[in-house]
């Protein structure tokens, strides 16, 4: 039997500014109304398919954010705000904010919506049901296709189309917290009847290994160009799996069996942070396997199995992910016809099991479980459920919970050293190794050392303090430092750089002020 392991990694950056309640960008709310809740919903036509669901604490909190109504959000505010009543400048945000989405997959296939695309792009005038229209496309746009579907209220806008009231508006805006309010619940009911395991990753998603030593990326590449200083706190790498694990539980009443590493980066040293925290199972990318084993070529015999990681300070299992299966999926067939690709890849699934003779393998795609959806048409519904379908139909593969599956199954290999990196490349250069990535860390340090100091010196740190720190130790900064061209992140960066310095009482350094990526 050809076991397959399906995890699903769901994310999102801090974007709530501590000092104003404000988010910078909609992205947890739109994502929510469009990718987490709809891909556990779609497992009641298919009760004989299993998931695993990777949940970031930032996401997890950030959701709460919305249905507690602790966030302000400038982009819903003015959704609601009634069109005959938006400033200049207000009209100007919107038809620059309000057509972010996929273009050809979800505009082009929206005529009022597409019709007000090409109207911003001839610089037409908007009159104000333009703008009000555009208020209502730019959410039911990003509402998932199932919700769009099912619930009356967006289901009646969609038909309608065009020559909004402010009371439809309304309708279709309200909407979005009841589905953002059964996220939870829906993961909760759905790990009751054993259908999804629900994972978790370090808090604000940080890259541990970094955190732990940033030299440690001389052992992914020794050829790398680090910071001039060392950021080496591994307390901090503790504090982040640890307050991870227990929000998880706050949510789901217990512990998490497993854990997905931000971005799947691994390394020797922080194993025993992993078994101390009850991690019982983690996943990374395949590269690490065969580094790990000194393998100097992909061998799929030696793939398709889990490992053991026994050390004197504890041992937890590792699984490692089948990156061509999972780049398939996420960055191949949206390209495909549905049919064609599910189809092509249970054929991939079916010759493996059958190059393994009757043996038993355990098979782990393990891919991004919201962004890659936006490029397949009807946000993947077609192509997952046609999937869905040969897989409960199948003879020879059977989708597994990993933790429930690794109990019954476990590894009769071990590996002696895990090898440091992550599932870009094997390495660590997306967040290190470049002169704007490094100089994030070099910000990063000297705020880090602001607390060490406060530390030594008896003086007490507020939890605040320790909060934004977390948040600027998570990957997303440092994977766009140097990459980010319109400087979103980089804006992001410095937002969460200038309230540390305010929440400890200290003068904002000047460089702060300045973009790290010119």
């Amino acid at each position: 039997m050809l076991y397959l392991a399906i995890i699903y990694h769901m994310h999102q950056p801090y974007y709530k500014n501590l000092l104003t309640a404000e988010t910078e960008f909609p992205w947890v709310r739109l994502h929510g109304i469009k990718d987490y809740l709809d891909m556990i919903l779609m497992l009641d036509k298919f009760p004989g398919v299993k998931l695993n669901v990777n949940l970031v604490p930032s996401l997890m909190e950030q959701i709460d954010d919305y249905t507690n109504g602790t966030v302000k959000d400038r982009f819903l505010d003015l959704s609601y705000k009634k069109a005959a009543e938006l400033t200049d400048s207000e009209k100007e945000f919107i038809t620059e904010s309000f057509f972010m989405i996929n273009r050809e997959k979800v505009i082009s296939r929206m005529p009022r919506y597409y019709e007000l695309f090409l109207s911003r792009q001839a610089r037409k005038r908007f009159t104000t049901q333009d703008y009000l229209d555009l208020q209502v496309w730019f959410t039911l746009a990003w509402f998932d296709p199932y919700f769009r579907e099912t619930v009356p209220v967006l289901r009646n806008a969609v038909e309608k189309g065009r020559f909004y009231t402010e009371e439809d508006k309304r309708a279709v805006l309200d909407a979005q917290l009841e589905v953002l309010e059964d996220i939870m619940p829906a993961y909760k009911r759905a790990m009751e009847k054993r259908q999804v395991e629900a994972t978790v990753s370090p808090y604000y998603h940080p890259i541990l290994p970094l955190l732990t030593d940033t030299r440690i990326q001389m052992e992914a590449n020794p050829h790398s160009v680090l910071p001039q200083k060392v950021f080496a706190y591994p307390q901090d790498a503790v504090a982040q799996i640890n307050s991870g694990i227990d929000l998880y539980k706050k949510n789901f009443g217990r512990p998490p069996e497993g854990m997905w590493p931000s971005e799947m980066s691994v390394c020797e040293d922080i194993l025993p942070f992993l078994t101390k925290a009850g991690v019982g199972w983690i996943v990374t990318d395949e590269s690490i396997l065969f580094r790990s084993l000194h393998c100097p070529r992909r061998d799929t015999k030696l793939l398709y199995q889990p490992y053991a990681l026994k050390r004197d300070t504890g041992s937890l299992n590792v699984v490692f992910r089948d990156r061509n299966l999972s780049d398939l999926i996420g960055f191949n067939y949206y390209n495909w016809r549905p049919e064609d690709a599910a189809a092509d890849l249970m054929k991939h699934l079916e010759n493996i099991h059958g190059a393994f003779k009757g043996k038993d393998q355990l098979v782990t795609i393990a891919m991004d479980g919201e962004n890659a959806w936006e490029y397949f048409l009807n946000d993947g519904h077609d192509f997952l459920e046609a999937w869905y379908q040969r897989l409960s139909e199948s003879k020879c593969v059977r989708t597994v919970l990993l933790g429930e599956h690794l109990r019954n199954n476990p590894p009769r290999r071990a590996i002696k050293r895990l090898a440091a990196g992550s599932w870009i490349y094997g390495e660590f250069s997306k967040w290190i190794n470049n002169p704007y990535k490094n100089k994030g860390w070099e910000y990063l340090i000297e705020a880090r050392r602001e607390l060490q100091e406060m530390i030594e010196g008896g003086i007490p740190v507020p939890p605040a303090a320790w909060k934004q720190m977390y948040i600027l130790e998570g990957s997303d900064w440092y994977w766009w430092l140097g990459e980010d061209y319109p400087g979103y992140f980089d804006r992001l960066f410095r937002m969460h750089l200038a309230n540390f310095y305010t929440i400890i009482g200290k003068k904002i350094p000047e460089y702060v002020k300045r973009p790290v990526t010119p």
